[in-house]
């Protein structure tokens, strides 16, 4: 019996080694993607807002939600679409950004508070927080790395001509980009420091 019971044991943590692995080549394929297809994607994610405040309208007309729960969803879709505007150019002191992460938290909240309450299948509850509360927040975090190889956009423009008037636009964004940070970054260290490359040598 005790064999048997390791065993399971050792096939869940090898289950679960797996898992992680496919999602992380998903995470680097996606990645790959959206750096590759920046306007793409864009309107990929466009697309998405749209479909999840229809997604909210349904739910204001068909079923028996809170009337915050629905109007706090309604207004996040509105500011991920101001963060669209600057998109793939995310800047984390805009108050569209602010907005973002304050209204994740409250409609988290929210659908907790609800559905602690109120007895739904599982089915429906993962319905609801993949398709309203996840899925437009995960594809920006996916698409944090599209902005390491685009040029400054207008937005940066002012920033950057108020810190150093002397240089032009190209050479100042390059100067003071710094240290790429993005899923494919962190995705590319983690792979350089589990395979490191071996250097060839030439003769």
């Amino acid at each position: 019996m005790w064999f048997l019971w390791t065993l399971g044991w050792i096939s869940l943590v090898i289950q679960f080694a797996f898992a992680s692995l496919a999602l992380a080549s998903g995470l680097y394929y996606l990645a790959e993607l959206v750096e590759e297809f920046t306007s793409a994607a864009a309107r990929i994610i466009r697309v998405l807002i749209f479909i999840v405040f229809g997604v909210f309208v349904g739910f204001l007309l068909f079923e028996d939600f809170p009337l915050p729960m629905t109007l706090c969803g309604m207004g996040a879709q509105l500011a991920h679409l101001y963060v669209m505007q600057t998109f793939p150019y995310f800047r984390v002191s805009s108050p569209a950004f602010i907005s973002t992460l304050f209204f994740v938290i409250v409609n988290h909240y929210i659908a907790f508070s609800h559905f602690s309450n109120n007895f739904y299948p599982f089915v429906q509850v993962m319905a609801y927080f993949t398709l309203c509360m996840w899925m437009v927040p995960f594809s920006f975090f996916v698409s944090l790395s599209a902005n390491d190889l685009i040029l400054p956009t207008q937005a940066e423009k002012s920033t950057l001509l108020g810190q150093d008037a002397d240089n032009d636009v190209v050479s100042n964004y390059f100067k003071k980009r710094g240290k790429k940070y993005g899923l494919l970054q962190f995705f590319n260290s983690a792979k350089d420091a589990v395979f490191p490359q071996r250097i060839k040598k030439t003769f």
